[in-house]
Parts: structure tokens; sequence; C-alpha cells
């Protein structure tokens, strides 16, 4: 994680809300903070926040870094070399075919998230991704894509979306009857979505579980998180001899008992 840097095309708080989780979950490996968030770099419609720009709300300048002013993406991608480029910016087609090009030149598996979604939205689809990639991209989006053939290689593109984290947060707060919610909690909750991918699901180009098991899944992240709420001292109930087995005891199950 310490080793990596996002570049993201856009500069709203979607932009630095993201860009400040990645900056905590760096941290907790060990960077420096004000090292961590150097590493996430933000560009947006006035080109490469720079600290000499004079247009950047509070909120903004702590992803501002000291660099040249850039007013092109990839002269961006080119000059910080990141590992992977964020699209939160909702303009279509601003990972053109330059950009993914210069990803791949840079990264052995350049990770593409065009995150805006409508699909109309979208900076980039999957095939271009993948195409323009030669197949060497980590791809997520915002927005749906089907499957992708390249070279006879099929790839499915994962969807980055809230339900993967959102309910299992919810439910794991409902359960312990947590008394905050912390950033951390949201860190613990993505290292165990990540960790339920398979081999299999990497091999096709998926770095999320499969929607199909989207219940299961929840259940996980959900446990995770509970375990961090009674670590911290957070919850307000007792703690469960089986955390899993408490989560899918409390969950509502929409089923109608017949007439």
């Amino acid at each position: 994680m310490t080793e990596q840097r996002f570049l993201f095309l856009g500069g709203g708080s979607a932009a630095t809300g993201i860009a400040e989780l990645i900056s905590q979950a760096m941290a907790l490996e060990g960077l420096d903070i004000d090292a961590a968030r150097r590493r996430n770099s933000l560009f947006d419609i006035n080109g490469l926040m720079v600290r000499s720009r004079t247009d950047l709300a509070a909120f903004q300048q702590p992803f501002a870094i000291d660099h040249e002013p850039l007013d092109s993406f990839v002269d961006a991608v080119r000059a910080l070399r990141p590992t992977g480029i964020i699209g939160v910016s909702t303009v279509p087609k601003l990972f053109s075919q330059p950009v993914i090009e210069a990803m791949s030149e840079i990264n052995e598996r350049p990770i593409i998230f065009p995150y805006s979604n409508p699909t109309s939205r979208s900076e980039c689809t999957a095939e271009e991704a993948y195409r323009w990639s030669k197949g060497q991209a980590i791809f997520a989006s915002g927005s749906p894509f089907g499957p992708v053939e390249i070279e006879g290689r099929q790839f499915v593109p994962g969807q980055g979306n809230n339900v993967y984290i959102f309910p299992a947060m919810g439910m794991a707060v409902f359960a312990t009857e947590a008394t905050r919610v912390t950033e951390d909690m949201f860190i613990v909750a993505a290292k165990a979505v990540a960790e339920q991918v398979s081999d299999e699901s990497l091999g096709k180009g998926l770095i999320y579980p499969p929607q199909s098991g989207i219940f299961e899944a929840s259940m996980h992240v959900a446990a995770k998180v509970a375990e961090y709420i009674f670590e911290q001292g957070l919850a307000r109930v007792k703690r469960p001899d089986d955390l899993l087995a408490h989560m899918k005891a409390v969950a509502y199950v929409p089923a109608y008992r017949p007439l």
C-alpha cells in the first residue's frame, strides 16, 4: 500500500473523501499521514492541484502538491507515474487512449477505476480499458459493463458499488449498538471485502466478490467490522461467541408468511 500512488480525475468531495480514506489506510501501514496524502493527487477542470493555485477550497488543500502546474491529464499521469487512476469527474471519455496507454507503460498492471455513473458519464468503458491496455488493466467501474473478450481472453468487469460496504457497516453498528462510526471501520470493511476475492475471480478481472453472493459477503464484512468495534470498546452489548452467526441472526430476511 505504501508504495502506491493514485491520481484522481475530479476534485470534489468524492475525490477528497476517497483520497483521505486511502491516505488513512497508508498511514495504518506505517506511512506518515502527510506523506500518504502526497501520494494521492487530484486533477480537476483547472488542472493538477498544486500548492501555487489560489482557487483551492480548504478540503482540497491537504492534497495539493509541490509541482509545476499541469493542465493535461495525460501529462499529469506521465509526470506523477501513479499506480492507479480514479475517475470521479462525471465527465465521459477523459480516460482516453493516450491516458490508458501511458498508464500501461508505467505499470505492469495499471489500476483503472472510472467510478462516475451512470454509464453515459463513465470516464471510459471496460472494453476501452482492457483493449488499450492490452489486457493489463485492473479495472472496476461505477457503472455496470458486460464481459469483454480481448485476444481470446475473457474479462468480467467489476462494479465498485456501495452495496459491498454500507449495508454491512449498518448491520455491524446495529448489531453491536456501537457508540460511534470511525474511518477505520471503513478500512476494516474494505479489507474484509478484498479478502473474499478468489484467485479465480482475479484471473477474470474481478476485484470484488460476485454480487450473486452479496448476502454472505455482507455478513462476512459485518462480522469483521463488529469484531473491530468490540476490540475498540465501542460496543454497548455483550460480545457473542460467534459474531458471524450473530450477524445472520439479527439480519432482516424479507420473507412473507403464507396466508
